[in-house]
């Protein structure tokens, strides 16, 4: 019963009373929440495009030229409250005062704006000056320079909280002695001030933002072109897989009739062979299903080999690129699937040559040695480096040799030379084995 009456009695919040907490609960989380909480300036970052020309030393100290700027607000407010008072103490207290709340921005920002309100008035009454009422020279300068500072390094709501509070305590100071105040001029020059932070935080903001989303960006392309890579690995390297599916299928099913009178244990075990091996395509054919693509056609023609190298080489030398060819060691059949992989790492090697340095020669060398196959790719620089155009694809070619090597446990490196060209070493291990099955 007290719960139903509660619930007729409840009203809800109107907007405008929600807006007036929200706008409460902010006041108080900006200004008094830790108000004088330690919070010291950090230094400047020094990879802007104007302190890059510094030289060595400049560019160390410059990280440092935001704390000197503040200190060298508060030293002319501290001459200038020197030219406002009668000299004496008076004059070093007030300027104490209309310096200390500019050097306090550096380590407690919140709370240096707070002394500067709570300094103006009193540096008024020792200055006994009712015409500036009741922001003197100095102090009307020292606030000015704690509110820049503040928002600076604050947000754009604190700035305008503060504007407004200073707004309220300078009409209220203004109207309790009863005569003008100067409080207008300092909200005018304290707002275009505060604009100019403003906009340059939401500037600064705005660029973080593009930076965090250009690289989050970057990250997924990356991770897209390698996904795309090792799927098109897995095509290609199907046909090869199913081949020797196949013919395990086929001598299995084959190899008891070429035995007289075999025994039913040998004739069940080649059985479970085939069924294995027929099985296994199976599920290879459905997962190629699921990684094809769309537009994805199947080739008409076997998976290439090293022995139709010297066929890609001659369409590269149609295509405009000098390219020479040497071979060293003894040549040899290898796993289909080493081969496979040497092919395409020419290939697309090649097709960098001729995307990024056009007009270069180039040569490739295979060699056949102990426990597996090397392959040195190697272009000269551009004759005209200022034909060359950038290209968006730049280093997916890369990425896709890398899978290949790292897919077969190979090692691979790839960088510029001294004389300006480009190189790709791979070795590609085989088996000992698998050489002796080939």
């Amino acid at each position: 019963m007290n719960d139903t009456s509660q619930t007729q009695h409840y009203k809800p919040r109107s907007p405008e009373g929600r807006a007036a907490a929200d706008a409460l609960r902010g006041l108080r989380q900006d200004l008094f929440h830790e108000a004088f909480a330690y919070r010291p300036l950090p230094p400047m970052g020094t990879e802007g495009p104007l302190v890059r020309r510094l030289p060595g030393g400049l560019r160390e100290r410059a990280g440092w030229l935001p704390h000197a700027v503040v200190v060298a607000a508060a030293l002319f407010a501290l001459l200038l409250a020197g030219t406002t008072g009668t000299g004496g103490l008076d004059s070093l207290a007030m300027g104490a005062l209309a310096a200390g709340p500019i050097l306090l921005t550096l380590v407690r920002p919140v709370g240096a704006f707070w002394l500067s309100m709570a300094a103006t008035p009193v540096c008024a009454v020792l200055a006994g000056e009712w015409y500036d009422w009741p922001w003197l020279p100095a102090n009307f300068f020292a606030h000015l320079v704690v509110l820049t500072v503040v928002a600076a390094r604050t947000r754009p709501r604190t700035a305008a909280w503060m504007w407004l509070v200073t707004a309220a305590y300078g009409t209220a100071l203004g109207g309790a002695r009863g005569f003008g105040s100067n409080t207008p001029p300092l909200l005018f020059v304290s707002a275009l001030a505060l604009l100019v932070v403003t906009v340059r935080h939401t500037r600064r903001q705005a660029q973080q933002e593009v930076t965090a989303q250009q690289t989050v960006t970057a990250q997924e392309r990356s991770r897209r072109t390698l996904l795309e890579e090792r799927t098109t690995i897995a095509r290609e390297l199907h046909d090869v897989v199913a081949h020797h599916m196949s013919v395990v299928a086929i001598q299995a099913e084959a190899a008891p009739y070429r035995v007289e009178n075999p025994p039913p244990e040998l004739e069940a075990a080649f059985a479970t062979i085939r069924e294995n091996a027929v099985a296994a395509l199976t599920e290879l054919r459905r997962v190629l299903g699921v990684v094809r693509a769309a537009d994805y056609e199947v080739p008409e023609a076997p998976q290439p080999t090293l022995a139709d190298l010297d066929g890609l080489l001659a369409n590269v030398r149609d295509a405009g690129l000098d390219v020479g060819k040497t071979v060293t060691g003894a040549v040899r059949e290898l796993p289909q699937g080493v081969e496979l992989s040497a092919y395409r790492i020419v290939q697309e090697a090649l097709s960098n040559t001729l995307r990024h340095a056009p007009g270069a020669r180039a040569s490739v060398e295979v060699g056949y040695v102990l426990g597996g196959l090397g392959l040195r790719i190697v272009n000269d620089p551009p004759p005209q480096p200022s034909l060359v155009k950038p290209s968006p694809g730049a280093g997916h070619g890369i990425t896709g040799m890398r899978e290949r090597v790292g897919m077969l446990d190979g090692e691979m490196t790839a960088g510029a030379t001294a004389e300006g060209g480009y190189e790709v070493t791979v070795f590609l291990p085989v088996a000992r084995a698998a050489e002796d099955a080939s």
